[in-house]
């Protein structure tokens, strides 16, 4: 009798330690209040915390490492008619993304609807490219290697978010409908290892790219834009899968 008691109270207070460590809040996430006054400054240090975890890969998210970012292809089109220059950019790889840092959130808990301003000092890209047509008044047809600078990005990101209750009684939250925007302040970029190995083409691309960056990139940008608000979209998705609202914001 008292085995089959000591056994007993052993189990309770096994599954009591078990549910305690369950519902501690975790480290690498600061809790909010639901108070309108404090809940946007929350949100942002809150934000910024778990980015500072996510850089160095947290475990039980199922993250271990966040770059680089990756791209499948964008393309760009300048001009039009048979030597209209057209350039495919494939396998594209950017550093220096998880040095985001959130400056601010707008946020409507009841609607679930959020914004976020985020900064990040410096954004470096690699990537594959081929090209077709006339760039200055030279053949620019090839395919080599890009590279790109990208300092003092800025970006919004607006999402809408869904709450959706799980077989263990806990509330989580997917992504609905995502948006955001960006600029960049300075951009240096290039293109180097031409496959046929014509200086001319290379040093005519290079000068084009490099006196026309912010143009190149206002013509890359509804397409790079589309692509990235599915990667922030598919990242948002898994951290909300593991992480409940209650974690995120104190429902009490």
């Amino acid at each position: 009798m008292f085995k089959l008691s000591l056994f007993t109270l052993l189990t309770i207070i096994s599954w009591i330690s078990a549910n305690a460590q369950e519902d501690e809040q975790p480290y690498y996430l600061q809790q909010c209040p639901r108070d309108e006054e404090y809940v946007n400054e929350c949100l942002r240090d809150s934000g910024n915390k778990l980015v500072h975890y996510l850089r160095q890969g947290v475990p039980e998210l199922d993250i271990f490492e966040i770059e680089p970012v990756v791209i499948d292809e964008i393309g760009i089109v300048l001009g039009s008619g048979p030597d209209g220059y057209r350039a495919l950019f494939r396998n594209i790889q950017a550093y220096g993304v998880s040095n985001i840092t959130v400056t601010n959130v707008r946020s409507d808990l009841e609607t679930l609807q959020f914004q976020l301003t985020c900064e990040i000092p410096h954004i470096k890209v690699r990537s594959q490219y081929r090209s077709t047509g006339v760039l200055i008044l030279v053949k620019a047809s090839g395919a080599g290697d890009y590279w790109g600078e990208y300092d003092g990005v800025k970006a919004k990101i607006y999402f809408k978010a869904i709450p959706n209750l799980a077989e263990d009684g806990r509330t989580y939250l997917t992504a609905d409908q995502v948006k955001m925007d960006f600029n960049v302040k300075e951009i240096k970029m290039g293109v180097d290892n031409i496959a046929n190995g014509n200086t001319v083409i290379q040093a005519a691309l290079n000068l084009f790219i490099n006196s026309n960056a912010q143009e190149l990139l206002k013509e890359m940008k509804p397409a790079l834009r589309t692509k990235l608000t599915q990667v922030i979209r598919n990242f948002m998705d898994r951290i909300f899968a593991k992480i409940p609202l209650d974690l995120w914001i104190n429902l009490n």
